[in-house]
């Protein structure tokens, strides 16, 4: 049985969770199970420190699939995890999407059982306004998001320096 918690960081009670040891491994997870589709670690935590933020113009939403287990209380072990999403809020309205979904992954073993789809759901169901997300043309991922009603309204350029 899978259970889902959001995490939305408007609280210390959700910063709390999200310790240096417990960011550590959610990085470790996500570096994992993205496979080829993931961002080195560093680029990995950046986003999570941007996501968990207080500070103007930043913040996000983590949400996770994790193992059920009611004794446990708010203790969530790395361990634990079965999928994580990750969103950062951009700051804008109505021009650009006021959120990205910059990660989502589900642990090799759990795939195939609907996981991603309901972490999705449920991520699209907290955030308000607009979400928008990049996704490679071959990423299985993208039937799901198009599924949920995503489009491509615009083809991505990129001019790296």
């Amino acid at each position: 049985m899978t259970t889902y918690r959001y995490f939305s960081f408007d609280s210390s009670v959700e910063r709390k969770l999200f310790d240096d040891t417990f960011v550590t491994a959610l990085v470790d997870f996500l570096s994992d199970h993205l496979d080829d589709y993931g961002d080195t670690p560093e680029d990995i935590r950046r986003c999570l420190d941007y996501a968990t933020s207080d500070a103007e113009g930043k913040g996000g939403a983590v949400l996770l699939a994790l193992a059920a287990d009611e004794t446990r209380g708010d203790d969530v072990a790395p361990t634990d995890i079965y999928g994580a999403v990750v969103c950062n809020a951009t700051g804008m309205h109505g021009y650009i999407p006021e959120n990205i979904l910059v990660y989502i992954a589900v642990r090799r073993d759990q795939r195939g059982q609907g996981i991603g789809q309901e972490m999705m759901k449920q991520v699209l169901e907290h955030l308000s306004g607009s979400v928008a997300l990049h996704v490679e043309p071959d990423n299985p991922a993208k039937a799901l998001y198009e599924k949920l009603g995503f489009t491509a309204k615009y083809l991505e350029m990129r001019l790296y320096r």
